[in-house]
């Protein structure tokens, strides 16, 4: 039995090492596009900043070190043109052709470029491999840019931001949304806006940006450009095998990762999946989720039955030193998708005063007919990562609004206030209910 895996980063390799572990007679075969796997693409920012050594540090298998420790086979630099299911074999763009009795599709996403002018100019990158990392650092280091344009106002974007910042440049922000991190809340965007402000980022919110025209870019000079501006999953190959895609545009997968076509799976940036707050289909490209998806489904293509429950949408993000964590649903999110939703904002501390507690924001939203949580935000500079994995938590057990005020938080003064800010949130939000 042959084992063949397309794509060799965060979900196709997760996918591979699962499957050997369960079954260590298959062969397996992992086939990928680039030089380089296994690394952490979600580090890039932190290696442009400078907190990162080298690219070297974020590389975490080379593709020898993986075959000689799983006795699985990596093909790099090999391309996958096209899959012929009815005879069980991919055809790579040299021609070859390669069988496979289970298939698993891991062929990731890449940034979204559509209709931007100008994009392939040598001052243009992208946060999203580590050969676009090594172009940016020897530009930073040749060229000494003095401004920089930043296109996209999610995550990768104000991530990008603050790195370039630390490297002194000036940094604006374009975004033809009205708002940051696409939540539809007023009250996130105003705090980042303020933020960012204090910490020398300029903000054009609505600007939409058709072209990049040299050192300009919607009218503002520039001497590098970052194309942040979304991600769009890599499903061409499966589209082409008449596999179905899924109404987020990414490949449809059950509750098992398999896809439309038997003994075919689909894991990571490419595929969707099923919102733990919704119950409908979903799709954010995050590390995490492309490992655990990969792990299911490499479980599955090895003969188990296992299940990926899905995803509330959590992430993390640090803009300028301050900490940003969401899950589930914001209010006008949970509105969208058929909710009566209710929220409530509180600012509290993250330890005790004495303890020099700094300021911490938390946002809760609940359904109200029935009370259940369905979304939260935290925004502060320490302890955000712990209580916004207590908030998805509380979403993953579907739990109500009176249960989670009263949770059996740790306190101590070094670490958290005696009422912690998720309590008193969850305080305040109980008071919008009633």
């Amino acid at each position: 039995m042959r084992l063949v895996v397309i794509g060799g980063v965060a979900a196709g390799l997760s996918a591979a090492a699962r499957a050997r572990r369960l079954d260590r007679s298959l062969e397996i075969v992992v086939l990928e596009k680039g030089e380089i796997i296994s690394y952490s693409a979600c580090g890039i920012p932190y290696y442009i900043e400078g907190q990162v050594r080298s690219v070297a540090e974020l590389i975490v298998h080379t593709a020898e070190q993986f075959e000689r420790e799983r006795n699985i086979a990596i093909r790099t630099r090999t391309e996958v043109a096209r899959i012929l299911h009815s005879r069980r074999e991919v055809a790579l763009a040299g021609g070859e052709r390669i069988h496979y009795d289970k298939l698993i599709i891991a062929t990731g996403a890449r940034p979204a470029r559509a209709g931007i002018a100008g994009a392939d100019a040598p001052n243009v990158f992208t946060f999203s491999t580590l050969e676009e990392a090594r172009r940016l650092k020897s530009f930073l280091a040749e060229r000494k840019p003095r401004r920089a344009v930043v296109v996209g106002g999610g995550y990768i974007g104000l991530e990008a931001a603050g790195a370039l910042r630390a490297n002194g440049l000036a940094v604006t922000i374009l975004t033809d949304t009205s708002d940051l991190l696409h939540r539809g809340d007023p009250d996130l965007t105003e705090t980042l806006r303020g933020h960012l402000e204090r910490c020398g980022v300029e903000l054009g919110i609505g600007t939409a940006v058709k072209s990049i025209e040299g050192d300009k870019v919607a009218g503002v000079a520039c001497d590098l450009v970052v194309l942040a501006a979304g991600l769009a999953p890599n499903i061409e190959i499966a589209a082409e095998a008449d596999i179905e895609i899924g109404r987020t545009g990414a490949v449809r997968t059950d509750e098992r990762c398999e896809t439309s076509l038997l003994g075919v799976f689909a894991a990571g940036d490419c595929a969707e999946t099923r919102h733990v707050v919704t119950g409908g289909a979903a799709w954010q490209p995050l590390g995490a989720t492309a490992n655990k998806m990969g792990r299911v489904a490499g479980a599955n293509a090895a003969g188990a039955r296992e299940r990926f429950p899905g995803i509330a949408g959590t992430s993390i993000v640090r803009v300028c030193g301050l900490g940003v964590g969401l899950t589930g649903l914001s209010e006008s999110q949970a509105r969208r998708e058929g909710f009566s939703p209710a929220s409530a904002r509180i600012e509290g501390r993250d330890r005790a005063r004495y303890f020099r507690g700094a300021p911490t924001a938390v946002s809760l939203v609940a359904d109200r007919a029935t009370r259940r949580l369905l979304g939260g935000t935290v925004i502060g500079e320490h302890g955000v990562e712990g209580r916004i994995n207590v908030i998805a938590t509380a979403l993953h057990n579907r739990m109500k609004v009176h249960d989670f005020e009263y949770l059996d938080l740790a306190y101590a003064p070094p670490f958290a206030p005696v009422w912690d800010p998720l309590a008193i949130a969850a305080q305040q939000l109980l008071k919008q209910l009633d």
